[in-house]
């Protein structure tokens, strides 16, 4: 072999130095980029997740025009935020002790669990006469009725025995599946069409001394809207209230750079994901999410959702995993979250049309739906949802898109770029074991091993025996260790 086409032992070969500074960049660049792509990854995570923090509103930090305060109530958590709040050094605390006072009203009232509240005292009384209530219970149960009956007795607030049955309820979960002669039971103790509400005077009547109401699935609704009303009447604008997931606003946020809306998330129903799927801004109006995919349990490999439909008596079947509705009051968006919830997409879709709801309905791989009000489409005028991209169906645009890149996996460049660069990684590194004898040895790279037929191992001994095919050099030091001579001679 000429002397052109080897190395010396005095000097690197500048081909050789270029193709290891070659292999140096490529690794580097490429474990740069998958080291990027990580953080970015984590990053947007903890954003996504940080957006909504209080499971409402997102901000970058807390500023000097914003107040909160939070406390307990109706078995979870309240939050309350007020932005560029009336002035007085003792506004902020009046309200919140007001706020307090307030859901602790609402709770006395509509409480299943307290014993002396006056629906947990309706249901005690085996009467059929009228019930003397407040006003707004009569009202919440009046609207519970209206909703119930728009939508085929899907919604009905007299179901909680079929809960208990199901396990679902405030009792020990057995996870025992009720047969059903026993469903064919309980299915006589309920039913909204035995329960009465009448406005003025104010009373509840029952026509099953058995029946019992459970407000669960609209009171933290109405919780809500009491709260946001008696802000307002304290002279606060703009009001971010949420309770337990269900959220309504008013007015917007002030920041120092200006106006924005109050953002809130809705969640990926994924219990095993709990991530924000997008920050939906929001301007004088209430959003409610209704899902099956956190309360559950598996039986025999078969899944036992807590939504109950209180026509078929059992846990809902459908691939629908939740349903958010936007209204401008919350009890309202709470009590059709659930009523849609129960029915399932297809349906869903026709009932939310037909009573002129904004909704986004999703399954467990994306979006199954989105439907949108007259005065969200069209009405210039309409105080829900004017700022930004505030409709739902921009919401589920933003969402099937990231489904789709998610799906797809981006465009073909964008696919392919982890392939390459692990492979080109891979290949550096064998690379760089094959040309370790060429730039510490100072050999030539020939056969399929290179310049390892110039390494020794501690005894002296070649390190030619890595080769599957020596080169000529490795069969030189071959014949010179079968003749006694040093590797190294």
């Amino acid at each position: 072999m000429s002397q052109r086409n080897r190395m010396t032992r005095r000097g690197y070969s500048p081909v050789a130095f270029f193709l290891m500074l070659t292999i140096t960049v490529v690794v580097v660049l490429g474990g740069g980029w998958l080291f990027g792509n990580v953080v970015q990854a984590q990053d947007s995570s903890a954003e996504s997740t940080a957006a909504e923090s209080t499971a409402a509103e997102s901000t970058a930090r807390e500023t000097p025009q914003m107040i909160a305060f939070r406390g307990a109530t109706m078995g979870t958590t309240y939050s309350v935020k007020v932005s560029d709040p009336p002035d007085g050094d003792d506004w902020a605390e009046e309200a919140s002790l007001a706020v307090d006072a307030e859901l602790r009203r609402v709770n006395d009232q509509m409480s299943t669990y307290l014993t002396s509240s006056e629906l947990s005292r309706f249901n005690e009384s085996t009467s059929t006469d009228w019930f003397d209530v407040s006003a707004e219970t009569a009202e919440v149960v009046a609207f519970a009725l209206k909703v119930g009956e728009a939508s085929g007795g899907r919604f009905d607030v007299t179901v909680g025995p079929l809960v208990d049955r199901w396990s679902f309820g405030p009792y020990e979960r057995n996870q025992d599946v009720p047969s059903d002669t026993e469903l064919e039971q309980i299915g006589e103790r309920i039913g909204q069409e035995h329960l009465q509400a009448r406005i003025d005077p104010p009373a509840l009547k029952k026509a099953i001394g058995e029946l019992r109401v459970d407000l669960s699935a609209i009171a933290k609704g109405h919780g809500v809207d009491r709260v946001v009303e008696l802000l307002l009447a304290r002279g606060a604008k703009n009001v971010f209230v949420e309770i337990g997931g269900e959220v309504r606003v008013s007015g917007a946020k002030i920041t120092p750079s200006g106006t924005v809306p109050w953002l809130v998330g809705i969640q990926r129903p994924d219990a095993e994901n709990n991530k924000i799927a997008v920050a939906h801004p929001m301007k004088n109006s209430a959003m409610a999410t209704s899902g099956d995919y956190r309360n559950y349990f598996e039986v025999d490999g078969e899944r036992y959702s807590h939504t109950i439909d209180p026509v078929t008596r059992r846990p809902v079947r459908h691939d629908l995993a939740s349903v958010t509705v936007i209204a401008s009051t919350c009890m309202a968006a709470d009590a059709w979250a659930t009523a849609l919830n129960v029915l399932g997409p297809e349906r869903a879709i026709e009932l939310a049309n037909e009573n002129d709801l904004d909704t986004l309905l999703m399954t467990r791989g994306g979006v199954a739906g989105v439907t949108q009000s007259d005065e969200t489409n069209g009405n210039e005028g309409n105080q829900m949802n004017v700022i930004g991209t505030g409709t739902l169906a921009a919401v589920a645009e933003q969402m099937m898109m990231a489904q789709a890149a998610t799906a797809e996996g981006g465009g073909f460049g964008e696919r392919m770029m982890p392939i390459l660069v692990l492979t080109a990684i891979g290949f550096g590194a064998v690379l760089i074991a094959m040309a370790v004898g060429v730039i510490f040895g100072r050999k030539s790279i020939s056969g399929s091993c290179g310049g390892l037929n110039a390494r020794t191992d501690p005894d002296g001994v070649s390190r030619c025996s890595m080769c599957s095919t020596p080169s000529e050099g490795c069969k030189e030091l071959r014949e010179k260790i079968e003749n006694g001579q040093s590797a190294g001679s």
